[in-house]
């Protein structure tokens, strides 16, 4: 943060990793709907987030993201059988690797949100840049990425 900006004008970038069947739908069913949410947020759509490479996730830090959602149908659900079990089991592995390099892991954020969900996807974007505007911009990232490796 600069010396004249302080956290009240700091305005997070939060991208969302998104389900093309369930939370994608689910966030256009929320403009459809005119429900506001704050314009943080950058949603890119992916088949399914079982397919999610968890570079994603590490790339949209290294390009100054400073949270970042990843979403997608319930457990159970999923238009692709299974995929979304996958990425459950995926991030349980990935969440270890990230706690262990001393990641924040205030800022990733894993959940469901089904086609039918508009409001529950307006709260969990309210809520996440809420909780990221209050944490300020993720300059630690860069740390860790210059951090010598053993």
């Amino acid at each position: 943060m600069s010396e004249t900006q302080t956290k009240h004008d700091f305005e997070p970038k939060i991208v969302a990793y998104v389900c093309n069947w369930c939370t994608y739908l689910g966030a256009d069913l929320a403009g459809t709907n005119r429900l506001e949410y704050p314009p943080n947020i950058r949603i890119l759509r992916l088949p399914c987030t079982g397919r999610i490479d968890f570079n994603l996730i590490v790339k949209a830090y290294e390009m100054g993201a400073d949270a970042v959602l990843v979403s997608g149908c319930h457990p159970g659900d999923c238009h692709y059988t299974s995929g979304n079990y996958h990425a459950r089991r995926r991030w349980m592995l990935f969440r270890v690797l990230l706690e262990g390099i001393g990641f924040d892991m205030r800022r990733v954020h894993f959940t469901w949100i089904s086609a039918a969900e508009a409001k529950k996807f307006q709260e969990v974007v309210i809520d996440i840049t809420e909780q990221t505007r209050a944490l300020g911009p993720y300059g630690d990232f860069r740390k860790l990425l210059e951090a010598p490796v053993c």
